[in-house]
């Protein structure tokens, strides 16, 4: 919802309003989709809400294979004050998850999977999943030659780090929390990511919001710098940015050029309203305006 001068303890009135399909898997789907990539939307969606996210994504022509839960999906509102240049977050708690619902989730996700295929696990895990369950997965897709990409939080991505996925994509504060440290200087948060490279995990992507983002193995460092643009909305900034970089990865895009170029998706995609992706037309022009330097 648009509403300028959005005031706490007073009547707003909304300018404008857009419904879309979201959570941060499905924010990935639509951007591969508009950058001209390929998906397959997975998880967990129930009731009205969930029919709404399942028919969104066939008029999309967003290939998915949901579970259905009895519960339905939470609806999470996005507060923008066009301005004060704000964005408020409310979201409502997701419902439990019953052991036979995941179950189908897994059958349906190891029985699509192939070697050389890329799987993203993204989001909080909703109450009744395990901390384990994603490193569980992540242990089982690796041994069978899936690359997996892990955007989580908590104990949960302490754990699933521990799994060996191929790429995880924190924040700052989110990779100060997995390693347990504060991380004040941009020497301190590649250090961070070189220590959680070298103990199994292949790329760490530190999202810097405005500022661009670190892209960080065992071997080498880049600092890809954020561009400036009108803000229409930040919602689902970073999973634009994972969308690229796993598009490029499959695409077999040095890493340098990977790095422009999902910067210069997250800032088209910031450009948008609601988590509307961003086409090629908007992105293209951005690409040459992303300074990538190489640290080491």
């Amino acid at each position: 919802m648009c509403v300028p001068r959005f005031c706490v303890g007073s009547v707003n009135r909304v300018e404008e309003s857009r419904l879309d399909p979201g959570g941060k898997g499905i924010n990935v789907s639509k951007v591969i989709r508009a950058i001209g990539g390929e998906s397959v939307a997975m998880g967990i969606v129930g009731g009205t809400a969930g029919e709404f996210i399942r028919d969104q994504l066939d008029q999309m022509g967003i290939r998915n294979d949901f579970a259905f839960a009895r519960a339905e999906t939470r609806t999470n509102l996005k507060v923008v004050d066009p301005e004060k240049g704000t964005n408020t977050d409310i979201n409502e708690p997701g419902a439990p998850v019953e052991r036979t619902v995941l179950q189908e989730v897994w059958e349906k996700l190891s029985g699509l999977a192939k070697p050389g295929d890329t799987v993203v696990f993204a989001g909080k895990n909703p109450p009744g999943v395990g901390d384990s369950q994603l490193a569980e997965w992540i242990t089982q897709l690796r041994q069978n030659g899936v690359r997996v990409a892990l955007d989580t939080v908590g104990t949960a991505m302490k754990i699933g780090v521990a799994a060996g996925p191929t790429i995880i994509k924190p924040n700052e504060s989110e990779l100060a929390e997995l390693c347990e440290t504060t991380l004040p200087t941009i020497e301190d948060l590649i250090g961070a990511a070189r220590h959680v490279a070298a103990n199994g995990v292949n790329y760490v992507v530190v999202s810097l919001g405005a500022d661009g983002a670190l892209f960080v193995s065992e071997q080498w460092a880049y600092r890809a710098y954020g561009v400036e643009v009108p803000v229409g909305s930040t919602v689902g900034a970073g999973d634009a940015m994972l969308a690229s970089i796993l598009l490029d990865l499959e695409r077999g895009r040095p890493w340098e050029e990977i790095a422009a170029r999902s910067v210069a998706v997250s800032a088209a995609n910031v450009m948008c309203s609601g988590s509307q992706p961003a086409g090629l037309p908007a992105i293209e022009p951005l690409i040459a305006r992303v300074r990538v330097e190489k640290l080491s």
